[in-house]
């Protein structure tokens, strides 16, 4: 308060004396004395979170009071990452360094508005305050259950060279990255038409990224490319830098905001491009607001990449209190056979979501110990052109072939449970308008957890407004991502977890509101049915170090019929090897797993079933081992409720033998159980190829694992008695 009204009271005096402050040493003045005064409230102000101001803090405000700071800076705990903060001819810039050699070139910070001063330049630094952090937290569910958050943080304070305040700019840097936000105080609305955050990096550098803007939203093949070759690209967007680290652009905490892509305009300079709202404005906002977290994760290799857990550790903690109701499962599901053209969505003949089907589904999930079952197109709306008529859609009414409460008591007496789903065709008001009554069905009937569905072009979600009036929203723009808020906070209200699929992308919000566990956003397990190309045998090995730096990934693996009856020479077909299915439930991670083929193909492969049976969902520990984007990857995970470890390690086209150390282990011994491919195993000719090995092995051995092109190996640590 003291600050704004200083800011005023130099403001009208200003323009009262308006020759007097012509003057550039006054002028000068004026903005010191604006420095001094924050600082001197900031210096009063009580962190509850944080660590105490360094004593060293008070000679950096002294520097401030002889005029604007040139520069500041903070350092990772471990003093290897640094990111300076200058104002080169009044235009603020950040950059990074990795144990001293540069990783960013000097990028741009700001925006511009439609509804206010625009924030580009003309600004100087005005005060700074550092402070550390190194906590640790537990998650109710999640990749391992304790995560520690050791980070230093400098806030600093940028205004205008007239005394307006502008920014205040938070930069948290940890051993594993560092990432920055922009908090905005004031009044009134502002409508942001860019940010103009950039990151600029060497052109030269080898990215994994996939297209933005475009209209399959997030389901891509990734391209490999020098950075010179990248266009518009969603983040999470990993890069290998000339003889330096891997990096990884993404944002964490997307809240009341619009998704960030990247765009090229100016060689090797990505800058921030925010998916537009149907009126091209990028955010509309009040007079203060705060950004998602701007993230760059960085590491010598690129399995460090996939052992950070910095944009959890960037959300807020858990808001919903006890979240006991949110359970970690392992599902089946009538939804292959729609893909494969074997069952329909629709009414009729062929129509997939009946009760004598369902009751066969929850009879076996209830054999093979499945928490739940999926049903997709059991409600009014999939007949006739469902893409086009979300409208259509009710989320109550069951088609006459379904009884949703027999189905229901039924599951309940076999000790399993329905998993709902809600497919709006992109119509968010049409969802939005049945949400609350959907999930108090859902809430009567025991079904915990719903798969929700916004199939639609990308930047064709449909909204009304009060008088009826349609307007098209782009999935991860500011009003989807509202709506996606909108749903998880109304679903936690009645008990209900969210899977969501055509999503806005993952954040980290999960740790806030943990009932969202999963999400798809990623080229998925369908496109092997019916998809052109197929997903490739390498696409599965970048996922980890890319799309899944960001969260879980509802993959959907574990198709054991690789053709579906066709001849193996014949496309769409799933370009892995048997073997490298199963791997895919350690190497792909989703609190809500499925197994995603037909009952009787399971049945069929007893063997490799029996490692999808097994495989936990919920982890205490997980270690990225090794791994190279587009070649292979290996992720070892320990269970959460025993003292087992599990294993998985996929290929990409290539065969390749990659050795591994068990120093991860426990102190005990272990019946290794190897699933893996046999002898002559290859995609392209002989998926099927399938042996099963048990070695005993402890912490001071290792293991060789041998990866058919196209191929994996999962494998049980089991505890001996």
């Amino acid at each position: 308060m003291l600050r704004k009204y200083s800011l005023r009271f130099f403001a009208k005096f200003s323009n009262v004396k308006e020759k007097f402050w012509e003057s550039e040493n006054v002028r000068k003045l004026l903005v010191l004395a604006t420095a001094v005064t924050a600082s001197l409230v900031a210096a009063c102000a009580v962190s509850t979170s944080l660590a105490a101001v360094p004593e060293a803090q008070p000679a950096e405000v002294l520097d401030a009071i002889l005029e604007p700071i040139e520069q500041a800076e903070v350092q990772s705990p471990s003093e290897a990452l640094t990111v300076v903060l200058t104002t080169p001819d009044q235009t603020p810039k950040w950059q990074a360094f990795w144990n001293g050699k540069e990783i960013t070139t000097p990028s741009a910070l700001g925006f511009t508005f439609a509804k206010s001063r625009d924030m580009e330049d003309g600004l100087v630094l005005t005060s700074v305050r550092k402070s550390s952090k190194d906590e640790t937290w537990e998650q109710p569910w999640g990749e391992r259950q304790f995560v520690r958050d050791h980070h230093n943080e400098l806030t600093a304070d940028f205004a205008f060279t007239d005394g307006e305040p502008a920014y205040t700019l938070r930069v948290r840097v940890f051993d594993d990255g560092f990432a920055f936000r922009y908090e905005v105080d004031g009044e009134g609305e502002r409508w942001i038409t860019e940010e103009l955050t950039d990151f600029g990096l060497d052109q030269t550098a080898k990215a994994w990224w996939i297209k933005a803007g475009a209209y399959n939203r997030y389901e891509y093949l990734y391209k490999t490319t020098t950075v010179f070759d990248v266009h518009r690209a969603h983040t999470p967007f990993t890069a290998k830098l000339p003889d330096g680290p891997f990096i990884s652009i993404h944002e964490a905490a997307l809240v009341d905001y619009a998704g960030m892509w990247l765009n090229q305009r100016r060689e090797g300079v990505l800058q921030a491009d925010l998916a537009p709202r149907s009126d091209g404005i990028k955010v509309k906002t009040g007079g203060s607001f705060k950004t998602p977290w701007r993230t760059v994760q960085v590491s010598d290799t690129a399995a460090g990449l996939g052992n950070s857990d910095m944009i959890l550790n960037l959300n807020e903690p858990n808001k919903l209190g006890d979240v006991s109701w949110v359970k970690p499962s392992k599902y089946i599901g009538i939804w292959w056979c729609m893909h494969i053209a074997e069952c329909t969505w629709g009414s009729g003949d062929k129509h997939g979501a009946t009760t004598e089907r369902t009751r066969d589904y929850i009879d076996f999930a209830a054999e093979h110990g499945f928490d739940g079952i999926l049903v997709e197109g059991w409600n009014i709306g999939w007949d006739g052109d469902w893409f086009s008529n979300g409208e259509l859609f009710s989320f109550t009414e069951a088609y006459p072939d379904f009884d949703i409460e027999g189905l229901a008591e039924y599951a309940r007496e076999k000790g399993v449970y329905l998993i709902g789903h809600h497919e709006t065709s992109g119509n968010l008001t049409n969802y939005e308008r049945q949400m609350e009554d959907a999930y108090a069905l859902y809430q009567r009937l025991g079904i915990p957890a719903v798969k929700t569905g916004y199939v639609a072009d990308a930047g064709d979600l449909v909204r009304r407004d009060e008088t009826g009036k349609k307007f098209y929203e782009w999935h991860d723009g500011q009003f989807a991502v509202e709506h996606h808020m909108k749903a998880v906070k109304t679903a936690a209200k009645y008990g209900i977890s969210i899977n969501a699929h055509e999503p806005v992308k993952d954040t980290g919000l999960r740790r806030t509101y943990p009932n969202w566990m999963t999400r798809e956003g990623v080229r998925g397990q369908e496109f092997n049915a019916w998809g052109v190309p197929p997903n490739t045998p390498e696409h599965t090995t970048i996922i980890p170090f890319t799309r899944m730096l960001s969260g879980p990934a509802d993959y959907t693996p574990g198709i054991f019929d690789l053709s579906f009856g066709n001849p193996l020479s014949e496309d769409p077909r799933v370009q892995t090897t048997l073997a490298k299915q199963l791997a895919l439930y350690v190497v792909l991670y989703s609190p809500i797993q499925m197994a995603a083929d037909l009952p009787r193909n399971y049945t069929a492969r007893p063997d490799a079933f029996q490692f999808i049976k097994d495989v936990p969902v919920d982890w205490q520990d997980t270690i990225v081992l090794d791994g190279l984007p587009g070649e292979y990857v290996v992720i070892a995970r320990k269970d959460r409720n025993s003292e087992a470890w599990f294993l998985g390690a996929i290929t990409d086209e290539e065969a390749r033998t990659v050795s591994i150390s068990l120093d991860f282990l426990d102190d005990l011994p272990y019946e290794a159980q190897i699933y893996r491919d046999g002898e002559g195993a290859d995609w392209r000719s002989n998926p099927y190829a399938f042996e099963t090995a048990f070695e005993t092995v402890d912490a001071s051995g290792a293991l060789t694992l041998d990866l058919a092109p196209g191929g994996g190996t999962a494998i049980a640590f089991i505890p001996v008695e």
